[in-house]
């Protein structure tokens, strides 16, 4: 990668990498608290969205986040690193702004989510965000007993219509997985030669 770029591919690309980050940064600062900027508040190529004030406001966590972000049609973000109840949030060189406005857009309209559950409006326990990610399953199951409609829940902004990527399991319970590991691999000796 690094022979094919060349020094002033590195180069550019690095550049790119930094002006997106700070492009995010810039529409998603207002909303969210972002950690470690420089003197002139700005960051590298990655910065650090601070979700810890919403679990005291509205009992939402960073989990909570990053499985919402898969409805959005998005892989959850590196959380809980280097500050636990956080997201790093890394947009690479090779996105560009259409894509980076869309994983804004699923960030603001999160932040919405919340908003409403601080205000009253959502119920603390049962909303988008506690209960995502939500499976195709789910959303087309003869009976919907949440709060929220299913379109909330399926596709929260327009353009998740136009290409919906349905999570193939609902939320797990991280902690049992990470303490229980099972693996479903062939024995060793089937690899044998």
């Amino acid at each position: 990668y690094i022979k094919m770029l060349g020094a002033d591919g590195i180069r550019m690309a690095t550049e790119y990498a930094i002006l997106n980050a700070n492009y995010m940064k810039a529409r998603l600062e207002k909303h969210f608290p972002i950690l470690y900027t420089g003197k002139n508040g700005t960051c590298a190529h990655e910065f650090i969205v601070d979700l810890r004030p919403f679990k005291q406001s509205a009992g939402i966590e960073a989990e909570d986040v990053a499985k919402r972000l898969i409805d959005y049609g998005f892989h959850a973000p590196t959380m809980s690193f280097p500050v636990p109840g956080t997201i790093m949030i890394e947009p690479t060189e090779s996105e560009d702004k259409a894509e980076l406005d869309r994983f804004c857009d699923a960030l603001l309209s999160i932040h919405a989510e919340i908003k409403a559950i601080e205000e009253g409006k959502a119920d603390k326990a049962n909303n988008p965000l506690k209960n995502a990610p939500h499976t195709q399953a789910m959303v087309c199951a003869d009976t919907w007993d949440r709060p929220y409609t299913r379109q909330e829940a399926a596709f929260p902004l327009y353009y998740v219509t136009l290409n919906k990527f349905w999570p193939s399991v609902a939320r797990v319970n991280n902690t049992h997985g990470d303490r229980n590991l099972v693996c479903t691999c062939e024995p060793v000796s089937s690899y044998a030669e």
